[in-house]
């Protein structure tokens, strides 16, 4: 069996891929920055080799590279490649073809796709066996599976180099303004997707960029709590258990359903995983089950307990992700003062939604901003982190030095929030 290379391994797609070859017998090895990230450590545990880029030695024998879409053509392992003669594959394109061996139920939306992909990974995984890709760096492949479930991101129309059996839409906004010219774009990049689901769609009808695709060649399942979608939920409350809910297909009742997790979006997410599970006439009762067991994925909605605080590590990086973030924590913490700490990825995102960015914060009770993380494509930019202090004039600057403002705070939510490097200040508390 060929040896894979992985170019760019602790990327969390990347990662998770690696994991699922693993699993399924091939020899992986990767090659990364030194910096340490959460993407390695199932790496780690897997005991696959991990080389800092420059430092990997491809061997003897039959070798396949799959390169992370964050490098260019021009990046120094890719290009000793080409001079090698070994082919390099992406990673969106090695996917497309593997996902063909089995019932594939790909996950898309610009928000969600994470929890989504990750609760339809547990659910169908204590039903069939099930592969599973998550996009928080974690991958499993199982032997003998029926099911790949997968997370497909549109950045870049990378979800185009799939064909799934089935596809979830989460919901359609803006965002990565560094591709995208705007919502009609979008649109526009979602409904070439759906056109290429071999089966089935399951979509968000309560969301009105959804409603504004063109009818797909394949039959469209909407779920929401409208009464115009065909699978709905209602009588939605929170508990102790998480998000209770009554479910509805067709009018029909089937039953009371309860996520162990918290906010309207998560209910959302759990009628996407049931209207996969209806069309696939799996047992509603074993999917009931599992939902109520679902423990969540890496980085959304991470909690613990620090000295007598509630802190919470979550994702949101998009103006939409915020609100939705904090929905779930009055859901969960009524009464409760909520501390935003929040990092804004990418400069572009940051100017592009500034507005939207104030607004979504000013769900908080106080608001402490982080400076701007960049990305590999994206180091600086016509923005700063005193830009949108100036849209909240109440937030406070937070960094290293000063990151004792944080230490009055008793019986309060602490949410750190950004897609980052914002788990470092959230040490740095913790460490105190």
């Amino acid at each position: 069996m060929e040896k894979v290379h992985f170019i760019g391994i602790k990327g969390a797609g990347m990662s998770a891929l690696a994991q699922v070859l693993h699993d399924t017998g091939y020899p992986v090895q990767g090659s990364d920055v030194d910096t340490e990230l959460f993407t390695q450590k199932p790496l780690e545990t897997r005991g696959i080799p991990m080389y800092r880029f420059g430092e990997s030695e491809f061997g003897q024998g039959q070798i396949r590279v799959i390169a992370s879409n964050a490098f260019k053509d021009d990046h120094p392992e890719i290009a000793k490649c080409g001079e090698a003669g070994i082919p390099v594959e992406r990673y969106h394109h090695f996917l497309g073809g593997w996902i063909r061996q089995f019932t594939s139920v790909a996950v898309t939306g610009a928000h969600g796709k994470t929890t989504t992909t990750g609760m339809l990974a547990h659910t169908f995984g204590g039903l069939q066996p099930t592969s599973y890709l998550i996009g928080d760096g974690t991958g499993a492949g199982v032997a003998d599976s029926t099911y790949f479930v997968f997370e497909s991101c549109e950045y870049r129309r990378h979800f185009l180099a799939y064909e799934p059996d089935y596809a979830i839409i989460t919901n359609i906004d803006f965002d990565h303004p560094d591709y995208f010219s705007g919502m009609d774009d979008v649109i526009s990049a979602f409904q070439e997707m759906a056109d290429r689901v071999k089966k089935h769609l399951v979509a968000c009808g309560d969301d009105p960029q959804v409603r504004r695709m063109a009818k797909p060649k394949v039959p469209v399942l909407y779920y929401g709590f409208g009464e115009h979608n065909e699978l709905r939920a209602e009588q939605v409350r929170a508990g102790a258990d998480g998000m209770t809910f009554e479910v509805f297909m067709h009018n029909n009742p089937l039953g009371t359903f309860t996520v162990s997790a918290y906010g309207r979006h998560s209910v959302l997410n759990a009628l996407a995983v049931i209207g996969v599970a209806l069309l696939e006439d799996l047992n509603i009762d074993q999917v009931k089950t599992r939902l109520a067991t679902f423990g969540g994925v890496k980085r959304r909605f991470t909690e613990k307990q620090v000295r007598g605080n509630v802190v919470i590590d979550d994702y949101a990086h998009h103006p939409t992700e915020i609100t939705a973030t904090l929905d779930a924590v009055r859901a969960k913490y009524p009464g409760k003062k909520v501390v935003s700490v929040f990092q804004p990825h990418t400069y572009s995102r940051l100017e592009t939604f500034i507005d939207d960015f104030a607004n979504s914060l000013s769900g908080s009770d106080e608001v402490y901003l982080c400076n701007i993380f960049g990305s590999a494509r994206e180091n600086d930019g016509g923005v700063s982190i005193e830009h949108l202090m100036e849209k909240i004039p109440t937030s406070r600057h937070i960094t290293e030095t000063n990151i004792g403002q944080l230490d009055g705070y008793s019986d309060c939510v602490l949410l750190f929030m950004g897609a980052g490097d914002i788990q470092k200040y959230q040490s740095w508390y913790e460490a105190r």
